[in-house]
């Protein structure tokens, strides 16, 4: 599997983890007690698998061979566009975490930003993919060069082989079958 291929398939399990988190939002919105430990593993997912370790690869590797070799198109739309949509997906989640310690702390109208920034954050995500799949990656292979593509999958293999002896894969993985198993 090359590293877009790649990409597209973590997408899929990013979607997943994005429905876990909204099935956890609506039981929040029915007034159900919030399970701060099943948000802290949804947070702890996107932080380091959908950004860390998914979003690594696309800002370290593709990407950067996108803006350095694809000129003003590929400048405009990776750093004018996906990499601010990053950022604004960081922001949900710097918000959702703040909420969450809101509520803990007594403060139940946070509830409400509780739930605003994880379906925002999910709903943001998912149109980002939605771009990524159909636009952004398809044009990168179009108009990288071979050479550039292969140097892109040399690089995720590498990548790819220090976190799977690191065990982040499985692990990540094996957290959202748990919430998948526990909110459907």
């Amino acid at each position: 599997m090359n590293s877009i291929e790649l990409m597209v398939y973590e997408h899929t399990n990013i979607i997943r983890m994005l429905d876990v988190v909204r099935k956890a939002s609506y039981q929040v919105m029915k007034g159900d007690p919030i399970d701060y430990e099943d948000f802290d593993k949804m947070i702890d997912f996107i932080a380091n698998y959908a950004d860390v370790h998914h979003h690594g690869k696309e800002e370290k590797f593709l990407f950067k061979e996108m803006v350095d070799h694809l000129g003003k198109m590929g400048t405009n739309l990776i750093s004018h566009g996906m990499l601010v949509e990053h950022d604004w997906g960081r922001l949900f989640i710097a918000e959702l975490k703040a909420a969450l310690i809101r509520v803990q702390d007594g403060d139940d109208e946070s509830r409400l930003d509780v739930i605003a920034n994880a379906i925002g954050y999910a709903n943001h995500l998912a149109r980002h993919i939605a771009k990524e799949d159909t636009v952004v990656y398809p044009f990168a292979e179009k108009q990288l060069a071979p050479e550039i593509l292969d140097q892109i999958n040399a690089q995720t293999d590498v990548f790819e082989t220090e976190a799977d002896q690191k065990g982040i894969q499985a692990h990540y993985l094996s957290m959202l079958e748990e919430l998948e198993l526990k909110y459907f």
